[in-house]
């Protein structure tokens, strides 16, 4: 039953992790004839920075012994419950901060490139 309540959230941690990358930034004055071209090459600076998965899984993992510890100590002892929980928690965390850094490198790099992102 565990299973099937877990490989949902799995799917979509997986599907969100990227989703900083495909930030669209909002620009003060006109798109340049360079814009298209910098924006795919910000992007994929920004899907390619695979300390940000690492990161992810250290923070599932975290949140998995914290989970196991808590679910061990209730009434019930169900650490694996809690594992399965603490985990969850964490890679959603992971997620979320990754997705933030993702679009923060993003918007960095447009604002290298000449073009005037205010957001």
């Amino acid at each position: 039953m565990k299973a099937l309540i877990t490989l949902p959230l799995v799917v979509a941690i997986a599907a969100c992790s990227n989703s900083g990358a495909n930030y669209q930034p909002i620009l003060d004055g006109p798109k340049d004839a360079a814009y298209q071209s910098d924006l795919a090459s910000c992007r994929a600076l920004a899907k390619n920075q695979t300390q940000l998965n690492r990161q992810t899984m250290g923070k599932a993992a975290i949140g998995a012994g914290i989970g196991a510890a808590l679910g061990s100590a209730d009434d019930e002892g169900d650490a694996t419950g809690g594992a399965i929980a603490g985990a969850l928690a964490g890679g959603l965390t992971g997620v979320g901060d990754a997705r933030e850094k993702k679009q923060s490198i993003l918007i960095n790099c447009m604002r290298g490139r000449g073009h005037n992102v205010v957001g």
